[in-house]
């Protein structure tokens, strides 16, 4: 048997909602190509390793804030920034989705 690594499917492929890391991969390795950088030159300044970094861009992990913060600040982007990105992403590019969403709980006074 031989060991294989898991790679996540594209959720437009597969026809689910895609997750919050998965986007925040995408637009990391956007964010990095637009750069030209390679992953180990951007892994470097960000003090992760280029595994950790390609395993971010694959939506492998689910990378803590600080680490977020640190790749974000190498490619010159501000964790505010970044994460607005992947939230318009999600919400179809800040349009409103038509969907209605009811809590089943209510918040006491």
């Amino acid at each position: 048997m031989t060991a294989t690594t898991q790679r996540p499917v594209s959720p437009i492929r597969r026809g689910r909602e895609p997750l919050w890391r998965e986007l925040l991969g995408l637009r990391l390795r956007r964010l990095r190509h637009q750069r030209g950088e390679t992953l180990g030159e951007t892994a470097e300044r960000a003090g992760v390793s280029p595994q950790y970094l390609s395993e971010m861009e694959r939506g492998v992990k689910d990378p803590s804030s600080e680490m977020i913060a640190a790749v974000a600040g190498a490619l010159g982007v501000t964790l505010l920034d970044l994460t607005v990105g992947v939230t318009q992403e999600l919400t179809g590019g800040g349009r409103p989705s038509g969907a209605v969403v009811f809590a089943p709980f209510g918040l006491a006074a």
